[in-house]
Parts: structure tokens; sequence; C-alpha cells
């Protein structure tokens, strides 16, 4: 009777928290985060942080693309892959991204957000939290949340 009561104890502890976590993954999924769809900001997170980095930085001639930052160019890159394949595509490849390099860690949170808020413009608030999953913590629902 000992042997089968730790038997069933050892299959808890191996199940429950997988399907804890498994759940509250798939309950956040659901919640939606933002109002509809027509409430959104029509304004491309690119552009968006375009200004932003304009406003922060002297004015100097446009660089070329050996002179600018790694983290920019993968932010360009992901968010033109955002506009012809889907979110979830461009973050896989951000999170190939981040095993390949490690240094861009640290980029990682708002390169997610700049994907969440170019996934608001092409979707909508709604369908865009749909591809929400957990690269960089929860920075691409973050993005999506700041759009909606």
């Amino acid at each position: 009777m000992n042997h089968a009561a730790r038997r069933i104890g050892r299959s808890l502890a191996l199940v429950l928290p997988v399907v804890l976590v498994l759940s509250g993954t798939l309950a956040v999924a659901r919640v939606p985060w933002a109002a509809s769809p027509s409430d959104t900001q029509l304004l491309t997170a690119s552009s968006h942080e375009a200004s932003s980095r304009d406003a922060s930085t002297p004015a100097s001639p446009p660089a070329s693309s050996t002179e600018r930052e790694p983290q920019d160019v993968l932010r360009d890159r992901l968010i033109a892959e955002l506009q012809e394949q889907d979110p979830g595509v461009a973050l896989s490849s951000l999170q190939r991204a981040m095993t390949r390099k490690p240094s861009l860690a640290r980029h990682c949170t708002s390169l997610a957000r700049a994907l969440g808020k170019a996934a608001v413009h092409k979707y909508g608030a709604q369908r865009a939290q749909r591809f929400s999953r957990p690269v960089c913590d929860t920075s691409f629902a973050y993005g999506v949340a700041q759009m909606g």
C-alpha cells in the first residue's frame, strides 16, 4: 500500500506542474488584452520608434547598413518578416536570433515589443494577441497592449 501511494505521489509531482503551466498559458492567450481593433492607432512600430530615436539623437546623415546597430538591423528584418508572413514566424526568428547571438539578449524585450506594435498595425489588437508567446518574457503582449 505504501509503495502505491508513493508511486501516485511521484506521478502527480511530475504531471501537476506541467498541467498548471499549460492551463495558465492557455488562459493568458485567451484574455482580450485590448479593446476592439477599430480602437487601435494606425502607426507602425518602426516609424514610431524611428521618430523617438530621432528625437533623442542629434541630426546626422543617414547611416549605411554597415554603420547601423545590429539590433536595429534585426528589428527591421523581423518587422519585414512579420509584414510578409505573420507574427508567429517573426517571433520564432527572434528566438533563434537570441540563441545564435546572445549579445543581443539585452535588446530582446524592445524587439519583441516592436513586433507586438507592428502586429497590431497589421492585424488589430485582438487578432495580434493570438500570436503571443513567451519570447522575451511577455514583451510581445506588452507591445500589443500599448497600441490597443
